[in-house]
């Protein structure tokens, strides 16, 4: 295995983007638009193709290299079946970074999402060296928030049209894990 590879206990593969992931990327949106359509900013066409995804995990590759994000793809018969990420990383005295994830519709309800936190969590911890780990999400994405609840974090407060998610400016409900007490 390479470093950040892990197969979760639902069998699914977790491990670092590569670029070759970019046609299954592609497919995987596909596939889920509809059901990203809620949570997701609004995309344009080309997001959801080959060159599209290619572009954005050259992107990733960039911000990952100069320790700005990390990246992880979920993998189950070839085909990426889910996305973690760790963006906005800040290094120096808060050490921190935010995590978003989604997960394929088909693969709903089987404890992906709540493996990735973890698996991502133990990642920012051990390789990366952050102290804490923020995440938000959008009041009504109760899924979401217990993903977040289960996994230790804590709600800390409402962001008021934090993000322009699916045509709004929408409130996050914000949430938080302390990794570690190690010195910055």
């Amino acid at each position: 295995m390479v470093p950040g590879e892990a197969v979760l206990a639902t069998g699914v593969l977790i491990r670092p983007v590569v670029l070759d992931d970019a046609p299954a990327l592609a497919r995987a949106y596909r596939r889920n638009r509809a059901h990203l359509a809620p949570w997701d900013p609004d995309r344009p066409e080309a997001f959801y193709t080959e060159e599209g995804q290619a572009e954005r995990v050259r992107e990733q590759l960039a911000e990952g290299a100069a320790g700005r994000s990390a990246h992880w793809v979920l993998v189950s018969g070839g085909e990426v079946v889910g996305h973690a990420a760790l963006s906005n990383i800040v290094l120096g005295p808060a050490r921190r970074g935010n995590l978003g994830y989604w997960i394929d519709a088909e693969y709903q309800g089987r404890g992906l999402a709540s493996a990735a936190t973890r698996h991502v969590c133990a990642e920012a911890d051990r390789r990366l060296d952050l102290h804490r780990v923020e995440a938000g999400a959008m009041l009504h994405n109760t899924a979401s928030q217990h993903v977040l609840l289960k996994c230790g974090f804590e709600e800390y407060g409402i962001a008021r049209r934090h993000l322009y998610i699916n045509g709004a400016w929408r409130d996050h409900r914000l949430f938080e894990l302390t990794l570690n007490d190690r010195p910055a």
